[in-house]
């Protein structure tokens, strides 16, 4: 089995909607050799991203910037996974209240850094809650695990 980690943030009502639409697409039925795993920001750590195959990231926008949980998260697991990791398949996703720029950006230095290969265009669900974003969300999920479960990545 291939193992999916899924660290997302979710402080409210529908960013654990998206964060659920993640994981439920991850977990289609036709993806058969894939095991999903779901942790918080502040319960993951290096020795998760040290037994996964693939990872998904999920955040709010925080004052331009990637949520408090998520970076934590990045200022545990950098140095124990630098060396590590390069070139883990992953996937990020920003609940935005705006534009998300700079929350994307942020993410894309930190896993630069990391050296992570990017299989999917970072995804945005900005501005006003519309329920597009879970199924955007599920989307993402069921297409990083089944490029996973066929080898793609």
């Amino acid at each position: 089995m291939k193992r999916l980690l899924i660290v997302a943030h979710a402080p409210s009502p529908n960013t654990l909607r998206l964060r659920e639409a993640v994981a439920s697409g991850a977990r289609h039925p036709d993806i058969e050799t894939v095991e999903v795993v779901v942790k918080a920001p502040l319960e993951a750590g290096p020795e998760d991203v040290l037994a996964c195959d693939a990872i998904i990231l999920g955040t709010t926008e925080n004052l331009g910037y990637m949520s408090g949980a998520l970076k934590d998260f990045f200022d545990r697991s950098y140095y124990p996974c630098l060396e590590e990791t390069q070139g883990l398949p992953f996937a990020f996703y920003i609940r935005a209240g705006h534009d998300g720029t700079g929350t994307r950006r942020a993410i894309e230095s930190i896993t630069t850094g990391l050296r992570w290969k990017l299989v999917n265009e970072p995804l945005t669900c900005g501005g006003e809650y519309k329920e597009e974003f879970a199924e955007q969300c599920e989307e993402l999920g069921m297409y990083v695990a089944a490029s996973l479960d066929a080898g793609l990545v």
